[in-house]
């Protein structure tokens, strides 16, 4: 705080005759103020992108489905990714085996295992 910019205190006589410190600034000019500038702020909300999400607002269903959509959306996607992945490993394994069992037969089995080969091959 600068002490040439306090306000010079003054002696003020009250009505009941008591003399009291009067601090506040003697002339308070009062500037003109320009006008708040009005400020226009436009909120865009993105729509919902995921189906359970736009059912479940449409229909005025509650914040919970809302929720439920969001969190057990991609769950639910994850859950179903992990299961194809591995009954794609599985296929691939059986795919390996069979090939693997009708190579042993044909070439172990002599004339047996080449029959047996060829009524396996019929079926398919």
């Amino acid at each position: 705080m600068n002490p040439e910019r306090l306000p010079v205190p003054a002696v003020v006589r009250l009505p009941d005759g008591r003399f009291v410190y009067d601090d506040t600034p003697a002339a308070v000019v009062a500037q003109p103020q320009a006008p708040a500038p009005v400020v226009v702020q436009h909120i865009h909300h993105a729509p919902p992108d995921r189906t359970v999400q736009r059912i479940a607002l449409g229909s005025g269903v509650g914040a919970g489905a809302v929720a439920a959509g969001v969190y057990f959306g991609p769950l639910l996607v994850g859950v179903l990714t992990a299961m194809a992945a591995n009954l794609a490993i599985l296929a691939l394994l059986a795919a390996v085996m069979a090939w693997g069992v009708v190579t042993v037969v044909r070439s172990v089995g002599g004339s047996d295992g080449k029959a047996a080969a060829k009524h396996l091959r019929r079926k398919r």
